[in-house]
């Protein structure tokens, strides 16, 4: 789909900043930080929901992802003053944050570094902070893989790895082979993915977040398992945590672990729902409730 806005913002630093529009452009700003691997677009599965409430959908690539430049040795804490920029460039005082699977420590990291303008934020399938986790039992065998890779592996063979994957994974998967990828998802997962909407919003996403280099989505990665510079605990905004009891990519387990960190977090477990379909089935009860707050 088309969205509202599409632009390159540029930093003061030169850095460009590809971020999309959808919903309501006059309706209540949400800064949307999308998953991994996956880039700006993800967020069009949001707009028919955030049209219908009157929501104003921000959502930017991260450095090195599709149409942003790469950003060499970043942390996590460098995204609070990109977002920031951006959103002193759209004028925007205070807004709320959404964050989704991979995109849950950036949601966190806007929390923790700009308590005066971020109102509340809504993590849905989050990642936790892998550094603090007490058991990797309860995370997607795929990601322990990466992990290990990345500490046993000389750092130019993980790059070959990520180089040799991109021609593949920036394929645009025909139609007829749909029902043949969904097979690999649980069936709560499934069934919300046979959405068409929903389909292109996570499988296209995927796909441009290769569209530069191999680069981006690996130093993306690599953040994930690093300590991320805070503490959960020192959290001051209201949380909303969503998570389905079926999610295969990050526990129930390791979600409530979470939860117990933040202080003013409210936790929402949804019976017989996986790591897709939380997000796709319920995204107008998680905008609405966010707003709220």
């Amino acid at each position: 789909m088309i969205p509202l806005r599409d632009e390159i913002f540029i930093r003061g630093n030169g850095d460009h900043v590809a971020f999309s529009e959808y919903g309501d452009l006059n309706g209540e700003p949400v800064m949307f930080c999308h998953g991994w691997p996956s880039s700006r677009i993800m967020a069009q599965f949001i707009d028919d929901a955030a049209r219908e409430l009157r929501v104003r959908i921000i959502s930017p690539d991260r450095p090195g992802i599709a149409d942003s430049s790469f950003a060499s040795n970043r942390k996590l804490l460098d995204w609070p003053p990109l977002v920031s920029e951006l959103a002193d460039s759209l004028k925007l005082e205070r807004f709320r944050v959404l964050g989704i699977s991979g995109g849950a420590p950036y949601a966190y990291a806007l929390a923790w570094a700009l308590p005066e303008r971020v109102r509340a934020i809504a993590v849905v399938s989050g990642a936790p902070d892998i550094a603090e986790l007490s058991d990797h039992s309860g995370l997607l065998p795929l990601y322990c893989w990466l992990m290990w890779a990345e500490k046993k592996l000389p750092p130019p063979l993980c790059r070959l790895g990520f180089r040799l994957a991109r021609p593949f994974l920036s394929l645009r998967p025909p139609r007829r082979s749909r029902p043949w990828l969904l097979k690999f998802l649980q069936p709560f997962d499934a069934d919300s993915l046979r959405d068409e909407k929903a389909f292109e919003a996570c499988f296209e996403s995927q796909r441009q977040a290769w569209k530069t280099s191999a680069e981006g989505v690996m130093a993306d990665a690599q953040l994930f398992a690093q300590p991320w510079g805070f503490s959960l605990n020192e959290l001051r905004v209201p949380v909303r945590l969503w998570h389905g009891d079926s999610d295969r990519s990050f526990s129930l387990g390791t979600a409530r672990e979470m939860a117990k960190k933040i202080p003013n977090c409210n936790f929402r477990m949804i019976e017989r729902a996986g790591h897709y379909s939380v997000p796709i089935r319920h995204i107008h009860e998680i905008l609405q409730d966010l707003i709220a707050v």
